[in-house]
């Protein structure tokens, strides 16, 4: 983070600068009726971080807005011509329903072309994983993902891929973060594609086609699908990208009984239905349970706005719709894929399955009793997609998952994919059918094979300059200060993930508590918003219990 300057003096150089009369008139506005936020829109610049940019939409230098975008396209541009070689180099730009993400796409897929680059730009929204499919699909040597994902409606986002169709890791990530700091004004953007300039193609239907074969090929249990193609599913897009390609996922599966939720279905960055567009909130699939319950629905899936992240909810023994967290979901999908991996006789020494390093430990004892290799990696989807780069030729990941609700199974794409994971868990209803069970059955049956295990996550909202210092603040004191016990059991280990030649994995401000009964809790700003995570984990019968007491000890 930069050090402090003269918010005022920044915005008084964009009131007389090279910038529109639009923006002019809303800084004004800013320096008139509002200090608090003219701070806040110009105290910094908006930090393009190791995944790209995420903040609120609107004018300053902290701010998305077409200004912001424009200089980190141009940066990363700079970077994919000095390293990537050809006459034809190539990258791919999709965006999600958000305000100005269409606006944002359109400039980033000018600024490349005005840098001489071969812009495939979809034809309009598409889910996330779709772009990572994209990339490899079009032999891309990058690509950007115009998105905040599930963030408040005042946020968008741009998330950089890499030609493998992951979100770049290091060392790529430093190096093209320095290139977009070089970029100091706007007028070092090449905004116009003038002569030169690379041809913007634009995809659509072809893609979206070859994407839902190659998804679907990875689906295990055909005859299970046939016997029960009347399961009935209430399905929501949250307002966002999944509204076209999660039904047609279904459909092609031979599902005929799709509910929608209309209002849901119009795509609308404002989420007028919802509080927050994001499937971890129960109250996002509110709308989606009363229509199960109306229509007598088996099970609900939501995804969120860019259709990576993926909500489920089941109906328990007396018939009542309950919510399965990301760990339930990630751990009930690996059981149902090892078990027919194994029948079908696929699995051998070199599958393997990831998880992260805050999420459940169920997988990895699911995995272990199937004989497979477990990789356990930092928190964020191109950690488990930089092994998948890593084991090509060696390996062959089966599926991986983060508690924060997201999925992959198979190698197409290398990010979450919430349309492979409603695919699978529509699936898997099917296979737990075939066994007399419910979803919600077929986790209890696991839980009583495996031991109980229970998680859960706080997060403390700390907005603006202050919020940034005081999440700073509590991390430094975890670690000049860690807990002697959680929730009465002595702490015997601590791990700062900031200190890499301990942990083997690449250095992140996250602190894990481990006690002696095998209880855990994690502690780790987000990277993406203004908020501090608490992962608790506890394991065994009195699981519940002491994740409440662990939360009272944290949470003050």
């Amino acid at each position: 983070m930069e050090t402090t300057r003269d918010f005022r003096q920044v915005a008084q150089s964009w009131l007389d600068g090279n910038y529109d009369e639009q923006t002019k008139s809303e800084v004004k506005a800013l320096m008139e009726n509002d200090p608090a936020g003219l701070e806040d829109a110009f105290y910094r610049n908006l930090e393009f971080g190791t995944g790209g940019l995420r903040g609120v939409m609107g004018v300053g230098t902290n701010r998305m807005n077409k200004y912001t975008v424009g200089m980190a396209t141009q940066g990363l541009a700079n970077y994919i011509r000095k390293h990537c070689t050809g006459d034809d180099i190539k990258v791919c730009v999709s965006y999600d329903c958000r305000n100005h993400s269409k606006e944002f796409a359109k400039i980033t897929a000018d600024v490349f072309s005005a840098n001489g680059l071969h812009v495939y730009l979809f034809e309009s929204l598409r889910p996330t994983p779709e772009l990572s499919y994209s990339i490899r699909k079009k032999g891309a040597q990058s690509g950007v993902m115009v998105t905040a994902s599930h963030n408040p409606k005042e946020y968008n986002g741009y998330k950089v891929y890499w030609s493998d169709g992951a979100q770049i890791t290091s060392p790529v990530d430093k190096d093209i973060v320095a290139e977009v700091n070089a970029i100091s004004d706007p007028s070092m953007v090449k905004f116009v594609p003038g002569e030169g300039a690379g041809r913007i193609e634009i995809m659509g239907e072809e893609v979206d086609n070859s994407y839902l074969d190659d998804i679907l090929s990875l689906m295990l249990s055909p005859e299970a699908r046939e016997k029960h193609k009347d399961l009935k599913i209430v399905y929501t897009p949250l307002h966002g990208t999944g509204v076209r390609l999660v039904p047609m996922a279904l459909k092609r599966l031979g599902f005929e009984n799709v509910i929608h939720v209309p209002e849901q279905d119009v795509n609308d960055g404002d989420f007028p239905t919802v509080m927050s567009p994001n499937p971890e909130e129960p109250s996002a699939l509110k709308m989606a349970v009363e229509a199960a319950d109306r229509e007598h629905a088996d099970i609900v899936l939501a995804t969120d706005p860019d259709a990576d992240r993926m909500g489920i909810a089941v109906r328990d023994n007396d018939g009542k719709m309950v919510l399965f967290n990301g760990n339930q979901t990630g751990s009930m999908l690996t059981y149902y894929i090892l078990n027919r991996w194994k029948e079908l006789g696929k699995l051998d020494s070199t599958k393997y399955v990831v998880k992260t390093i805050v999420t459940s430990e169920l997988i990895r004892a699911i995995a272990e009793k199937f004989g497979v290799k477990v990789y356990n990696v930092l928190t964020g989807f191109k950690y488990i997609a930089e092994i998948v780069k890593q084991n090509e030729g060696k390996g062959e990941f089966i599926c991986g998952g983060e508690e924060s609700y997201g999925f992959n199974v198979g190698e197409y794409v290398r990010d979450k994919d919430a349309v492979i994971a409603c695919s699978m868990v529509a699936e898997c209803a099917c296979w737990a059918a075939e066994q007399g069970l419910t979803l919600y059955q077929l986790m209890q049956k696991i839980y009583k094979e495996f031991g109980y295990y229970r998680e859960s996550l706080t997060s403390l909202v700390r907005k603006g300059k202050a919020g940034v210092e005081e999440i700073a603040a509590i991390m430094t004191d975890m670690r000049n200060n860690p807990p002697k016990d959680l929730a009465g059991s002595p702490v015997v280990k601590v791990v700062d993930y900031n200190k890499p030649e301990e942990t083997g994995l690449p250095k992140s401000n996250v602190l894990q508590f481990f006690s002696e009964e095998g209880d855990v809790v994690s502690v780790r700003p987000s990277g993406t918003e203004p908020k501090i995570k608490f992962y608790f984990g506890a394991k065994g019968d009195s699981a519940d219990a002491k994740i409440e007491r662990l939360r009272g000890q944290f949470i003050k």
